[in-house]
């Protein structure tokens, strides 16, 4: 199971209590949780509400349906911070907006990153939907996919051996010596996800991903392994991650955990193994984090049994 960190400011009065999160993931790692997860925006603008802002508070940030004043916190750091008191924990930096930084300076962090946790951060980068934001930072929004890609090969030659060199359109550099590397010779372990399967996605989860997280429940045509095959990779090295879907009575209650589990041994025929749960959906204790994820642990196991 994996524990979503980001969005949960309803257990802490609606601000951003960074210490209280650390202190939330500790308590996922002794209830047997396997990992936690950390999104990211640098800033916001007008369009982050532009479709209305979510019902009830306790549901998911998406395009266009959130309060411009939302917190988000440095995903990086706080998972820096996580990484120094757990041991096992995974650290999911979920929603990477790489196409926002220098590709060096990124590969530089997450891999600092991954060396501090011995292994243990997975990145899922992505190019967002808020024209507000790339215009804040200067990014072209018309030129976001493009730079991903690039950071993505840059990337991979950054972790493998110095000195490195790139000849691209956007980040063109000769001859660099990037040390230290990463945990491993290949880098951190790398998600790709999105809204819905398209060709850019396809690509670069075929060419460099670890695990498949996608927004919603993917119908069967979804599930890659012909384009695997194509590529001379086997489907169940590809790490699938699912998630539970919470019913909200109204616009004010926590959603029913029971209900928000059942879909799970489904999804467990499908391939998914790793399951993502966000606790300000069910409950309102900032205290009964701990309890919680016992309780989901025992679920889990016996709806699976």
């Amino acid at each position: 199971m994996l524990l979503v960190l980001s969005e949960n400011w309803t257990l802490t009065g609606g601000r951003a209590d960074l210490p209280t999160a650390v202190r939330w993931a500790r308590e996922a790692e002794d209830a047997g949780f396997d990992a936690v997860m950390v999104s990211e925006h640098i800033v916001l603008g007008p369009d982050a509400g532009a479709a209305g802002v979510m019902g009830n508070p306790r549901d998911y940030a998406l395009p266009g349906n959130q309060d411009p004043y939302t917190p988000w916190p440095n995903s990086l750091l706080l998972l820096a911070s996580i990484a120094s008191v757990t041991s096992r924990l995974r650290l999911a930096a979920a929603a990477v907006l790489a196409p926002l930084r220098h590709p060096l300076l990124l590969a530089r962090e997450l891999g600092t990153l991954d060396l501090l946790s011995e292994g243990r951060i997975v990145v899922q980068p992505t190019v967002s939907w808020s024209r507000d934001e790339y215009a804040a930072l200067g990014v072209p929004f018309g030129k976001r996919g493009r730079l991903l890609d690039e950071h993505l090969q840059i990337w991979a030659k950054a972790w493998g051996p110095s000195p490195v060199s790139h000849d691209g359109e956007h980040y063109p550099f000769q001859d660099v010596y990037f040390e230290p590397k990463a945990y491993r010779p290949d880098g951190p372990r790398l998600w790709f996800g999105g809204q819905g399967m398209h060709g850019p996605l396809l690509r670069r989860l075929v060419r460099y991903g670890h695990g498949f997280h996608p927004l919603g429940r993917p119908t069967p045509e979804d599930m890659l392994g012909d384009a695997m095959a194509g590529a001379g990779r086997d489907i169940a090295d590809l790490e699938m991650i699912g998630g539970t879907q919470a019913v909200f009575p109204d616009d004010r209650s926590p959603a029913d955990l029971g209900t928000a589990l059942a879909s799970i041994p489904e999804q467990l025929e499908l391939g998914f193994t790793t399951f993502c749960i966000k606790p300000n959906q069910f409950i309102d204790d900032p205290n009964g984090i701990g309890t919680f994820c016992r309780d989901v642990m025992r679920r889990v196991e016996r709806v699976t049994a």
